[in-house]
């Protein structure tokens, strides 16, 4: 991806702070930790939502995770998927060319070729190793999960290749974005409030 647009961390929750991060925000990612009481609720959700049927648009684009640790990759992909019509991308790309090749494929399509695709796992582990903490190889157990959050039609959607499909939290626009996704991040960290393990990132439009 050009400059025009970069990955930011969300500093607080308040007003104030939201108030800092560079708009419009079109995705935003959160680092949460997989605990017992989130496995139980992802199973309990998983449940409900397969009895009750969301409406989820076709232009949704969706990848199931069947890479260990490869979770951060995941979200990058559904943040810059689903924002396409707003993002730059180098001539020699490799996650555009993954993307205008696995643009007809179903979920778990697009996860057998995320397997076989050599660019984008270099790209991973190399972006992995630019980081401040080491990277966990791709079979290191890790309890540390990164989903995306992104705006696609006006609704907000939660997506998270852990899981069968996307989930829908409701209506939003680009003015709310952030907001709408924050308080969907909160009720993860409410569901454990004795974790502070916890971090948001932010896919904004680069301001000098």
């Amino acid at each position: 991806m050009r400059k025009s647009w970069q990955f930011g961390d969300v500093y607080g929750l308040d007003p104030e702070l939201l108030g800092m991060v560079p708009r419009p925000v079109c995705a935003v990612l959160l680092l949460f930790p997989v605990t017992e009481k989130y496995e139980a609720f992802k199973q309990e959700e998983e449940e409900r939502l397969k009895g009750q049927p969301q409406q989820v648009s076709p232009d949704v684009y969706f990848i199931k995770q069947t890479i260990g640790n490869a979770c951060g990759t995941i979200g990058l992909i559904h943040a810059v998927a689903n924002n396409q019509e707003h993002l730059d991308f180098e001539s020699d790309s490799a996650l555009k060319k993954f993307l205008e090749k696995t643009s007809k494929m179903s979920p778990k399509e697009r996860a057998t070729f995320l397997e076989n695709d050599e660019s984008i796992r270099v790209t991973h582990e190399s972006s992995a190793q630019e980081g401040q903490t080491e990277a966990p190889s791709l079979d290191e157990k890790v309890n540390l999960h990164f989903i995306a959050f992104v705006n696609v039609g006006g609704q907000l959607y939660e997506l998270d290749g852990r899981k069968p499909f996307p989930v829908v939290h409701g209506k939003t626009s680009e003015d709310t974005f952030l907001e709408d996704a924050v308080e969907v991040c909160k009720i993860f960290m409410a569901r454990d409030p004795q974790e502070v393990r916890f971090t948001i990132i932010a896919l904004s439009k680069y301001s000098d």
